[in-house]
C-alpha cells in the first residue's frame, strides 16, 4: 500500500482487542505503510474526523508490549449503527471524503457481528460506486458468536477469567460447611449465545468440584425445573454454586431478567440491555426454599481482566490484526480474518480471509450436542474445544503495585 491506513474498535471491549490494533500497526510498518491512524471512538468518531496517529505511541517496542497488556479499547469504542445505504448516501460519502483527505487506502475495523455489518456496508458501497478504498474486518467478541471462524479473539481471555473467578467463588462458598447451604447464583454475559456461560465448565478439576449447574440461553429456561434442581441440591450439598447466562429465557420468549423489570433499555442496534437475572433467581430461591441465596454478576469484569488474559488469545488477537493488513495488501476487501483450527494435540490454529457477507449479522450458538441432556451442563467436547483457548499468561507491567496501561493522550 502506497498510502495510509486507519484502524478502529467497536462494540464491547475485550481484554485483547488492543492486541489486534498492535498487530495492524506492526504489519503496516513491515510493509512500508506511511501512517497508521486510529479512529477515536470507532466509525462514529471517524465520521467526525477524529483521528490520531499511532506512531508516537507504538514506535517504541515497549509501547506495543504495553498495549497488549492494556484492557478495553485504547482508541475508544462506540455502538454506532451505520444507516441503510439507500437515502443515506451522504453519510457514506462522508466516510470516503475523510479517507481521501488523509490518503487512507484501507480501513480496518475490529469488532463483532454489528461491526462486521459496518465493514460489509462500506465495502458494498465502495464496490457499487467505483471507490478504490478497501475494508477489512478484524474479529473481536467475548461472546464468541461470529460464524465461520473457529473462535473469536477476546473469548479465550473472558473464558479464563470466568473459569478462574468461578473457581474462587466455589472455594469461598464451600468454606463454611453449614447444614443449610448458601446458594450462590453467578450471572455471566451472553444474550443469545451461551459461549461465555459455558466457560463455567472449565472451573472443574481435580481441585474443584465445579459448578452444580450451568444454564445457557440455547435452552429454554424452565423455572419450575430450576427450582426443583435447587431444592435437591439444597438437601444434598453444603454448598451450591450455579452459573446462569444473563440471556436465559422462558418458554414465551421473555428473558428471565424481564420478569423483574419489564422496562429493559435497548441500544442503537435494538439489543436489550440485560442485567438482574441472578438477582431475580436468588430472590426466588430465598422466598421458595428459605435458603440463603446470593447473586454475583461478573458484568464488565469478564471482558476487562487483562491481568488474567490468555496468552493464546493475546497472540491470536495480534495475528488477526497483522494478517488483515497482509490480506489488504494482497488486494482483498470486504472480508474478515478467521481463525482456522487445524490441530488439537498439540493445538494449532492458522488464519484466512473470508467473505464478510457470510459473517455479518449471523450469530453462532453453542452446538446442541455440547449441552448435556439435562440442559444444565457441558460435555467433554466443549472442554476439548475451549481448554486450549485459555492457555498461557502474559504478566502485566506493574508500577506502584498495579498494572501499567497505555493511555491515549
Amino acid at each position: 500500500m502506497k498510502g495510509n491506513i486507519v484502524v478502529g474498535q467497536s462494540g464491547g471491549p475485550t481484554a485483547v482487542i488492543n492486541s489486534s490494533v498492535a498487530g495492524v500497526y506492526a504489519a503496516a510498518k513491515q510493509i512500508g505503510v506511511k501512517k497508521v491512524y486510529g479512529m477515536v471512538h470507532g466509525i462514529e468518531g471517524f465520521l467526525e474526523d477524529k483521528l490520531i496517529e499511532l506512531e508516537p505511541y507504538l514506535e517504541d517496542p515497549t509501547g506495543i508490549e504495553l498495549l497488549k497488556r492494556t484492557p478495553s479499547a485504547f482508541l475508544g469504542s462506540c455502538r454506532f449503527k451505520m444507516p441503510k445505504i439507500e437515502g443515506n448516501e451522504a453519510v457514506y460519502e462522508k466516510v470516503f471524503e475523510i479517507m481521501e483527505k488523509h490518503d487512507i487506502e484501507c480501513l480496518f475495523y475490529a469488532g463483532g457481528n454489528d461491526s462486521m455489518d459496518t465493514v460489509k456496508m462500506l465495502s458494498d458501497y465502495a464496490a457499487a460506486h467505483g471507490k478504490p478504498q478497501r475494508f477489512m474486518g478484524v474479529p473481536k467478541t467475548i461472546d464468541n458468536d461470529l460464524p465461520v471462524t473457529d473462535h473469536c479473539p477476546g473469548y479465550g481471555s473472558a473464558a479464563k477469567y470466568i473459569a478462574s473467578s468461578l473457581k474462587e467463588v466455589i472455594r469461598d462458598n464451600e468454606s463454611f460447611g453449614a447444614k443449610k447451604p448458601t446458594v450462590c447464583i453467578v450471572e455471566i454475559m451472553g444474550r443469545n449465545a451461551g459461549w461465555l456461560t459455558a466457560a463455567a465448565a472449565l472451573a472443574k478439576g481435580d481441585d474443584c468440584s465445579g459448578a452444580d449447574a450451568i444454564y445457557l440461553p440455547e435452552k429454554v429456561f424452565d423455572i419450575d425445573a430450576f427450582m426443583a434442581k435447587v431444592k435437591h441440591l439444597g438437601e444434598t450439598k453444603s454448598s451450591v454454586v450455579i452459573a446462569v447466562s444473563e440471556g436465559v429465557h422462558i418458554a414465551d420468549g421473555r428473558y428471565v431478567c424481564e420478569l423483574a423489570n419489564e422496562n429493559v433499555a435497548v441500544d442503537a442496534f435494538g439489543h436489550k440491555q440485560m442485567s438482574g437475572t441472578a438477582a431475580y433467581l436468588a430472590q426466588l430461591v430465598a422466598a421458595q426454599t428459605g435458603l440463603k441465596a446470593r447473586a454475583i454478576e461478573f458484568s464488565t469484569l469478564q471482558r476487562a481482566a487483562t491481568h488474567l488474559a490468555s496468552l493464546t488469545d493475546i497472540n491470536e488477537a495480534f495475528q488477526v490484526g497483522h494478517d488483515a493488513v497482509l490480506a489488504a495488501e494482497a488486494g482483498k476487501t470486504g472480508m474478515m480474518i478467521t481463525l482456522d483450527r487445524n490441530g488439537d494435540d498439540p493445538y494449532q490454529c492458522g488464519t484466512s480471509a473470508y467473505d464478510i457477507h457470510a459473517i455479518a449479522n449471523v450469530e453462532r450458538s453453542v452446538p446442541a450436542e455440547w449441552i448435556t441432556e439435562d440442559g444444565c451442563g457441558l460435555t467433554e467436547d466443549y472442554i476439548k474445544y475451549a481448554r486450549p483457548l485459555i492457555m498461557g499468561e502474559l504478566l502485566p507491567m506493574f508500577v506502584n503495585g498495579t498494572p501499567r496501561h497505555l493511555v491515549r493522550k
